[in-house]
C-alpha cells in the first residue's frame, strides 16, 4: 500500500504543523541584476515557501530550502517533519523513519509525526510497530474525524494481513537471589510439643549470582478466509547461571484457530504445550488449552480476558503433579497520546496430588509505560496478590506454624528504561529492575529477590 492517508489529508497534516511558525511579513526583494534576483528571507518565510513546495510536490526545489533550516534549530521539529514527509514520498522510507522518529524523540505528543511515522511503517511491512502508533495517536481528541476514520481502517487491515511476529531480547542480569530461597539461616521445626531450631544449608539458602538472558516470541498467523485464522505462537525463556544449580529454561508452544467478528474482537483457542527445564532437570511438563478474547472499546482503551489450563507434570515429584488454571482480566487505556497504563485482575488455582501444595491466588497488578523525549522508552509496575494453600504440611504440629495451612503475600516491582532511538544491527539496549517478595505464614518460605537485566532487544 503505497499510501495510506489520503493525500488531502496529508496536506491538511504538513500545513498544520508549518501554522505553528507563520510567516508574518513579505520576504525582502534585493534587487536584480543580470536576470537574476536576490532576496532575503527569515526562516520562518523559507519554512513557509518550503511547506508550500512540498503541498504542490515540487521536492526537488524543496530539498535545498530544507537543507538550509538546518541552521535554524528554533524549527528543528518542522523541518524535520517536512525531511520525512519529502523521503516517504520518494521512496526512502528508511530516511522517513528516521526523521519521524527524530520529532517523536524531542516531541512524542506531536500526533501529526506519529501518524507519518506508522503510515512510513507500515509501507515497510512493519505491522506490529505501525499499529502501536496508529493506537498511540487515535487517542488524540483534535484528530480530524477523516482522519481518525482512516486510521481505524488502517489497523483494521493491519490487523488482517499481519502473518508473523518475532521478537529477540539477549543480556545479562545480576541477581540477589538466583534460587528464589530464604536468607534465614535457621527455621523454628516442630519437635515434640514445640519447636527446635534448624540450620540450613547453603544450598537451601539464597544465592547471589550474574546470569545470562535471553527470550524469544514469535508467532504466524494464517488467514483462512474472512475472520478467521490459525494462530501459531512459540515462546521461550533462558536464564544461565556458573553451575546447573539455578538455571531456568522454559518453552511454550501454543496452537489454534482465532476468530474476529464483524465488530472487531477476537476470540482465540489454542492448544498448548509446556515444558521447563530448573537445575538442569525436567520441573514441569503439560499441556491444555488457552481461550483469549480482546475488544477495543473505544480509540484509546481495549479490554482482554484470558482463561488458561493445563495438566502438568513434574520431574521433583508426584507431590507436584496435577492441575492448573488462570483467568486474567486486563484493561488498556491511551494517556497523553504517547503511554499506555492498564490494569489487571487475576486468579490461579494449582490443584496438585499433595493439597499442603495446592493453592488458590487471587490479585491484581497495575502499570504504565511509555514514550518519553529524547528516544527513552519508560515504564514501572507493580502488583500484589493473597495465596492460600489447602492444607497444612505438617498436620501433626498444630501448635505450630507448620500445622496451620500456609499463607503468603506475594508483592512485585518493575523499572524499565529503554533506548529506542540508539539502534546497533537492530537491537536497542535497556536496562530494567524487578523486585520481588513473599512474607509467608512459614520462614522457610520468606524471600526477597532484586534483579537488574541488562539487555539488547530487537522487534521484527
Amino acid at each position: 500500500m503505497r499510501c495510506l492517508l489520503p493525500r488531502a489529508a496529508i496536506a491538511v497534516l504538513a500545513l498544520g504543523l508549518i501554522a505553528l511558525s507563520p510567516m508574518t511579513e513579505s520576504p525582502n526583494i534585493r534587487g536584480c541584476a543580470n536576470g537574476v534576483c536576490t532576496m532575503r528571507m527569515t526562516a520562518p518565510q523559507l519554512l513557509a515557501r518550503a511547506a508550500q513546495l512540498v503541498q504542490e510536490r515540487r521536492f526537488d526545489e524543496a530539498r535545498p530550502m530544507l537543507a538550509a533550516l538546518e541552521n535554524a534549530p528554533e524549527l528543528t521539529m518542522e523541518t524535520r517533519f517536512l525531511k520525512g514527509y519529502v523521503a516517504a514520498e520518494t521512496g526512502d522510507l528508511d530516511g522517513a523513519a528516521k526523521e519521524f522518529r527524530a520529532v517523536l524523540r524531542d516531541r512524542p505528543d506531536v500526533t501529526r509525526a506519529r501518524l507519518e511515522l506508522a503510515r512510513v511503517l507500515m509501507m515497510q511491512g512493519h505491522d506490529s510497530a505501525a499499529d502501536h502508533h496508529f493506537r498511540l495517536a487515535e487517542e488524540d481528541e483534535d484528530l480530524p474525524e477523516d482522519i481518525a476514520r482512516t486510521v481505524r481502517e488502517a489497523r483494521g487491515i493491519l490487523r488482517n494481513r499481519r502473518t508473523w511476529h518475532l521478537n529477540i531480547d539477549v543480556g545479562f542480569a545480576p541477581d540477589s537471589n538466583i534460587n528464589n530461597a530464604t536468607d534465614a539461616r535457621t527455621v523454628a521445626f516442630p519437635f515434640g510439643a514445640g519447636t527446635i531450631p534448624l540450620t540450613l544449608n547453603e544450598d537451601a539458602r539464597r544465592r547471589s549470582g550474574v546470569g545470562q538472558t535471553a527470550s524469544v516470541s514469535t508467532g504466524v498467523r494464517l488467514r483462512m478466509s474472512d475472520g478467521v485464522a490459525v494462530l501459531l505462537d512459540a515462546d521461550g525463556q533462558l536464564v544461565n547461571y556458573k553451575g546447573k544449580g539455578a538455571d531456568d529454561v522454559s518453552v511454550l508452544l501454543a496452537a489454534g484457530p482465532e476468530l474476529t467478528t464483524k465488530g472487531g474482537s477476537r476470540i482465540a483457542v489454542q492448544a498448548t504445550g509446556i515444558q521447563r527445564w530448573y537445575g538442569g532437570q525436567s520441573a514441569t511438563t503439560g499441556g491444555g488449552v488457552r481461550v483469549s478474547y480482546q475488544r477495543n472499546l473505544d480509540a484509546g482503551s481495549r479490554v482482554g480476558l484470558q482463561l488458561d489450563v493445563r495438566r502438568t507434570e513434574s520431574g521433583f515429584g508426584e507431590q507436584y503433579d496435577g492441575w492448573q488454571s488462570s483467568a486474567y482480566a486486563t484493561y488498556e487505556r491511551v494517556v497523553h497520546r504517547s503511554a499506555i497504563a492498564s490494569g489487571t485482575l487475576f486468579v490461579r488455582r494449582d490443584d496438585l496430588r499433595s493439597k499442603p501444595y495446592s493453592s488458590t491466588e487471587l490479585g491484581g497488578s497495575v502499570g504504565i509505560g511509555g514514550e518519553l523525549p529524547h528516544g527513552i522508552n519508560a515504564g514501572i509496575s507493580g502488583g500484589i496478590s493473597r495465596v492460600l494453600f489447602d492444607d497444612p504440611l505438617i498436620p501433626m504440629a498444630p501448635t505450630t506454624q507448620w500445622g496451620q495451612s500456609r499463607k503468603e503475600w506475594r508483592y512485585n516491582a518493575r523499572a524499565y528504561l529503554g533506548a529506542r532511538g540508539i539502534r546497533v544491527l537492530g537491537f536497542s539496549p535497556s536496562v530494567s529492575y524487578t523486585y520481588n517478595r513473599a512474607d509467608s505464614t512459614l520462614d522457610l518460605y520468606q524471600t526477597a529477590r532484586h534483579r537488574v537485566q541488562l539487555g539488547l532487544a530487537r522487534y521484527f
